[in-house]
């Protein structure tokens, strides 16, 4: 190829020319084969796994979507680049000498993040690459905000009755989940838990074949700050299913004869968004109602939550259960024996202090004592351990530095241990 450059821009057009090239021929290929950037461009959304061909690629689309104009007067001089006046449309001709003249040009880089050109090469045999590891590696159209709005809209479409459970719950796609696994620190038991949650995930065809159902209900039980609600947004990242958070005294403080029906839509909501999490949090409220409330409509509400917590399954309906409570004490037998699992979420030890430590501070420029730091912080909470050190943060910014020093450290736990004695104040 002569008389034209190869910038960013003209390897870009090449890009997209060869991705559709490779989409049109290829049917077995689909949304998840497209790299987020291509996404928008080849009209994915909805809920439907198929691509809409063929797809034709015009000037005016890669304007749209790019902000590359004469996307053609960048790539005519390349032999297998294609154009139809009517239309202004842009096509490859020969699919294999137009990818090998794209691996010259440093494509290869490019082809290990797009799925859809990967599949081909490999195929081809043009190049090493696994088709594979480049698939798992791109996010899924399906953690995507706009995955779960197409399905919401679509349900609520079709039931108008769901609108109220869909106000009172908060929906996080695994997209926007900003913690990870890898940043966390677990006791040895929520490690088993995990575990076991991933097994049952890979192997939810066979269990289900076999009838065991008696699998993912959870109970999350310890201080508040101990990481309960953090655990469970980063499984909807690292499980793939977006999470549906339930505060039952939100839910009960709405239109009290309304709520028994709420709570009956919230899980159907939760079955029809499968697979998913529904995350419950304050579950202790149900404690309290059933031992200090005398009201007959919310006795009824209590007990409608627990039969539909009875009715749930991971197994069977894909839904992933997580009661979260501060005050295990107030529930009573009759919620307890409802879950499967009752995983502790006690104060981290010295140990596993100095780990959350070392997490929270990697980003930033600290000439902390760790292990000092962990011995005198008996008490903290994980949560704490997170004020502490953006108190220290901030004052390093208001000095004017970047780096926290001791004596930022010392103002940290200063805050810490001051919102302890004012929550502890009787007043």
């Amino acid at each position: 190829m002569s008389g034209a450059e190869n910038t960013p821009e003209l390897l870009d057009i090449m890009e997209i020319l060869l991705t559709a090239e490779a989409i049109n021929q290829y049917p077995v290929l689909e949304k998840n084969d497209l790299s987020p950037r291509f996404r928008k461009f080849f009209s994915v959304n909805g809920t439907d796994e198929d691509l809409n061909r063929p797809f034709l690629v015009s000037e005016s689309l890669i304007s749209r979507n790019f902000g590359i104009e004469g996307a053609y007067e960048l790539v005519k001089y390349n032999p297998f680049v294609g154009f139809e006046e009517f239309g202004k449309r842009l096509n490859i001709t020969s699919l294999e000498p137009a990818v090998r003249w794209f691996l010259k040009q440093g494509g290869a880089s490019r082809i290990s993040k797009n799925p859809a050109l990967a599949y081909y090469v490999e195929s081809a045999g043009l190049a090493e690459v696994s088709y594979r590891e480049v698939r798992a590696a791109n996010p899924r159209y399906e953690d995507t905000r706009g995955y779960i709005e197409a399905k919401l809209s679509a349900i609520l479409a079709r039931d108008e009755e769901m609108r109220p459970a869909r106000d009172l719950i908060i929906i996080s796609a695994p997209e926007e989940i900003e913690f990870f696994r890898e940043n966390l620190v677990y006791t040895p038991r929520q490690e088993e838990i995990l575990q076991k949650i991933d097994v049952a995930l890979k192997n939810r065809e066979f269990l289900k074949d076999k009838r065991i159902y008696e699998f993912g209900k959870l109970l999350f039980v310890g201080p508040p700050g101990t990481g309960k609600t953090s655990l469970a947004l980063s499984m909807s990242r690292e499980l793939h299913m977006p999470i549906l958070e339930v505060r039952l005294a939100m839910v009960t403080s709405q239109y009290l004869g309304e709520t028994s029906k709420n709570i009956d839509r919230i899980f159907d909501l939760a079955r029809r968004l499968a697979p998913c999490i529904l995350f419950i949090d304050e579950f202790d409220f149900v404690g309290k109602s059933r031992v200090t409330d005398d009201n007959a409509a919310m006795k009824r509400a209590v007990n409608m939550l627990l039969k539909n917590i009875d009715a749930i399954s991971f197994i069977r309906n894909g839904v992933l259960l997580i009661g979260a409570t501060n005050h295990p004490r107030i529930l009573d037998e009759a919620a307890w024996r409802r879950f499967d699992e009752v995983v502790e979420f006690p104060l981290p030890d010295e140990a596993m202090r100095r780990e959350i430590l070392e997490k929270i501070t990697a980003p930033l420029d600290c000439t902390c004592d760790f292990g000092g730091l962990a011995a005198r912080t008996e008490g903290f909470s994980g949560a704490d351990l997170r004020i502490m050190v953006k108190e220290a943060l901030l004052s390093a910014l208001i000095r004017g530095h970047t780096r926290i020093e001791e004596a930022d450290i010392e103002k940290g736990m200063g805050v810490v241990r001051d919102r302890d004695t004012i929550r502890h104040t009787v007043w």
